[in-house]
């Protein structure tokens, strides 16, 4: 295959998250709303381009106080700050079909390198004839390096909300024209 720009089928994708709360059980959530610029060759994707955008006002916990205060200054301040990006920057192929994709992360003012796992899924045409390609995206962050710092300690010891975030996304894009 050649390098081709793809369009992501949000339709079809999901950009998900856990992290630890009360130091033993994980919350779950994720952004209902995104976006990706990608131009590459699917079997090989050591010469893509990748950006990607979430809006961080649309997080979904399936809990609106905690949404709500995900989305305040504590966390997200998503009025000063209502996009969180990654640009890729250097994809190295680890495996058949698996990468690592290193890039500029950046949440609210911060901007750090970050590496990612990413697995070619495959391609295939749907029913109606376009083109597509899917990928699965795996990786973890350290949210207190992004200035998401609040917390509450515990009467018994440790903190209500641990600093280790586990991302996870599937992908699928359309080949566009």
């Amino acid at each position: 295959m050649t390098k081709t720009k793809w369009a992501l089928d949000t339709a079809h994708s999901s950009v998900d998250f856990s992290v630890k709360h009360m130091m033993f059980a994980n919350v779950k959530g994720s952004f209902n709303e995104f976006d990706a610029s990608i131009e590459a060759d699917p079997t090989d994707l050591t010469t893509a381009s990748i950006e990607f955008t979430i809006d961080t006002a649309s997080v979904d916990t399936r809990n609106n106080d905690r949404d709500a205060h995900l989305r305040s200054a504590d966390f997200f301040d998503v009025e000063n700050f209502p996009k969180m990006a990654f640009k890729a920057t250097s994809i190295t192929k680890t495996g058949d079909g698996e990468y690592d994709v290193t890039g500029d992360l950046t949440i609210k003012e911060t901007t750090k390198p970050q590496t990612f796992t990413v697995t070619y899924g495959g391609t295939g045409k749907d029913p109606w004839g376009n083109e597509k390609v899917g990928f699965a995206v795996e990786g973890s962050i350290n949210r207190s390096e992004f200035g998401l710092t609040w917390n509450a300690a515990l009467e018994t010891g440790g903190v209500l909300v641990g600093d280790k975030i586990k991302i996870s996304l599937d992908l699928q894009a359309a080949k566009g024209e």
